[in-house]
């Protein structure tokens, strides 16, 4: 039998491992900018995007938090933003794609923050989804180092369609956001 938890639940299992996630962006982090492409930053970054899935996966199954649909975000953002700008200060990447990408994160999350507290919720689409998949694979192109140097234009083909996905979605969540505040009313 699965354990249920209710909405005001802290400590579930999809929420340690979001906060696993969190606390092992760090050392990915110091790895990206110490050395840049590695096996070993590629392997722990693959396992930080699986795991984003797994902890959604346990969420679903037994009972989604207001605190997890707070930390599971955030642990997205700090992960692909904190990378992509390791990137950034690598000359791997750049910082234009980036700060495109953060704009839209920033203000899509502030937004969502804004109408969770008129009692809407516009969930992620799939688009948005797609978009953050695009994201994983670009960074993951960036840190494989059989394709790092010389293919990196992988990495920036991908990174580039990462951002039409980026602005697409977001303007697909402000379409969304706007539809879901007339029909409620609630302005």
């Amino acid at each position: 039998m699965t354990a249920q938890f209710g909405p005001s639940a802290l400590a579930t299992p999809a929420n340690l491992i979001t906060i696993g996630r969190l606390v092992l962006t760090v050392p990915l982090l110091a790895m990206v900018v110490g050395t840049g492409d590695s096996w070993p930053a590629v392997a722990l970054w693959i396992a930080l995007c699986v795991t984003d899935g797994i902890d959604g996966l346990i969420a679903r199954r037994q009972g989604t938090t207001r605190s997890g649909a707070f930390l599971d975000p955030l642990a997205d953002k700090v992960l692909v933003l904190g990378v992509m700008f390791a990137l950034v200060a690598n000359d791997t990447f750049w910082w234009v794609p980036v700060a495109i990408i953060t704009a839209r994160e920033i203000g899509i999350q502030g937004l969502r923050s804004y109408w969770g507290r008129r009692g809407l919720a516009v969930p992620a689409s799939g688009l948005a989804k797609a978009k953050t998949v695009v994201q994983e694979i670009a960074v993951g192109f960036a840190l494989l180092p059989l394709t790092a140097t010389d293919h990196s234009w992988i990495a920036n083909g991908l990174l580039s369609m990462a951002v039409v996905l980026t602005v697409w979605s977001g303007a697909q969540y402000l379409v969304e956001g706007r539809r879901a505040i007339t029909t409620s009313g609630s302005r």
